[in-house]
């Protein structure tokens, strides 16, 4: 019986740092920003700067906007080709040649 008596405090006592480090490990395996026990961000060197992050994220988008564009305006000339009458698609064929 004084085996668990002694146990329980210990137990106690390691819970809470045990469960500190399985959280921060959790946290920095998945990219979340590191704390420390006062809440400070601990900032990692490699991380790019969140300004540099957005203007890439912005320049992608913009990439991005222009091919939807484009594929739309593709797709609204296939369109075309499929719904207007077989004559006029080959009369304009023709007039291209």
């Amino acid at each position: 019986m004084s085996n668990l008596a002694l146990l329980i405090p210990i137990a106690a006592i390691t819970v809470g740092p045990v469960a500190w480090v399985v959280n921060t490990w959790v946290r920095a395996k998945h990219g979340y920003p590191i704390e420390t026990k006062k809440g400070e961000l601990i900032h990692r060197g490699g991380d790019l700067s969140l300004t540099r992050q957005t203007d890439l994220l912005k320049a992608e988008n913009e990439k991005l906007h222009g091919q939807v564009s484009r594929l739309e305006e593709r797709l609204a000339v296939l369109e075309r080709i499929a719904t207007d009458p077989a004559e006029r698609v080959s009369r304009e064929i023709d007039a291209l040649r």
